[in-house]
């Protein structure tokens, strides 16, 4: 009896510490918040199967009680059997065709919402972007801008924004949880689908495809910004010269270091072209680096002098990587950091994590 109400009491502690923790989370970061329309299809979907599932579940457990209740055996009937249903063609007509109902139900809109999400019509009516998967970043090719970036991708809201996802190495998923579902993201084909955000905000996006040892830190920001607010932002971001910034000495010493070691056969800022790392036009804007570290001259010291001490597996520090003083790494920290082409950033909208 003690065994019996040790195992109880654990699992009725286990089951609301699952439905206390369940509450846990970001407004940004959830699919159960939904804020753009992928993420509103995904959750009537939710609701749909839950709705379902719940009543098969209550309908099982109603006919088990009533079983259990009106077919217990008596006093006197040890030796009784009841009628036998082996071969009911009824009853077995009646349990194949429900479970084929409830299926068609959830199936039928499921199939229809992925058939939406994944209609290109309209793409030449709206913004095209290009998504391309590296290990372990993202970069946005804005086609119709003329704009690169990388871990930032900027929206207009109320705007359809079409997605060409495709990788450059390994197999990625592409999710954004509180405006749309996942989309697999591959070296060998393009998938393409659309997002809308309803609302002004900072979203995080994550890859959900296991797809190497710093697959967790595989994270990126959706800005999504007024339309007015988004088309100052692309004006911006084409009209910037990373040649013609003030610089003090510190940071135009950090330039020249830069340039010198070679940085910029990977890193473009601005431009086009197939990047080898992210793209840095933005990068004084950005409220995250490397997809985790807050954007402090020490994080980005500590990233230029070792940066799989941070991101294990990442392609950044190659057999001919130079050595770079600290001294060095912090002039050339100080010239990153003054990469801001626009008054529009992540610190200008509202970060739904804070609401």
């Amino acid at each position: 009896m003690r065994g019996w109400l040790g195992k109880t009491k654990a699992l009725v502690l286990l089951g609301s510490l699952l439905l206390l923790l369940s509450g846990c989370g970001k407004e940004n970061l959830t699919a159960l918040v939904p804020k753009g329309y992928g993420a509103q299809s995904s959750m009537d979907l939710i609701v749909l199967t839950t709705v379902v599932m719940s009543a098969v579940f209550l309908v099982v457990v109603l006919i088990l009680v009533v079983v259990l209740i009106r077919f217990r055996k008596k006093k006197g009937q040890e030796d009784f059997i009841p009628k036998q249903v082996e071969g009911s063609v009824t009853l077995e007509t009646v349990w194949t065709a429900i479970p084929i109902i409830l299926v068609i139900i959830m199936a039928v809109p499921t199939v229809m919402a992925e058939f939406d999400l994944a209609d290109t019509e309209e793409r030449d009516d709206h913004r095209n972007i290009t998504v391309t998967g590296y290990q372990y970043w993202w970069h946005f090719d804005y086609d119709d801008d003329e704009i690169q970036t990388s871990q930032d991708l900027y929206i207009p809201v109320g705007e359809r924004v079409y997605l060409d996802l495709k990788s450059e190495d390994v197999l990625h998923s592409f999710w954004i949880p509180s405006l749309a579902g996942k989309l697999d993201v591959n070296p060998e084909n393009v998938n393409t689908f659309y997002i809308e955000a309803y609302e002004e905000g900072v979203y995080y996006g994550k890859c959900a495809e296991l797809c190497g040892a710093s697959h967790a830190l595989m994270d990126f920001k959706v800005i999504a910004v007024s339309p007015e607010d988004f088309d100052q932002w692309v004006d911006d971001m084409q009209s910037f010269d990373p040649e013609e910034l003030e610089l003090d000495s510190v940071a135009q010493e950090g330039k020249e270091l830069f340039e010198a070691n070679n940085c910029m056969s990977c890193h473009a800022i601005g431009g086009s072209g197939d990047p080898l790392g992210p793209n840095l036009a933005s990068f004084g804007d950005r409220t995250r680096f490397a997809g985790i570290l807050d954007p402090t001259k020490e994080n980005l010291v500590d990233w230029i002098m070792d940066p799989d001490e941070i991101k294990p597996d990442n392609k950044m520090k190659f057999d001919n990587y130079p050595e770079i003083s600290e001294e060095d790494a912090g002039k050339m920290a100080e010239y990153l950091m003054e990469l801001k082409p626009s008054e529009i950033t992540p610190d200008t909208v509202p970060d739904l994590a804070s609401e």
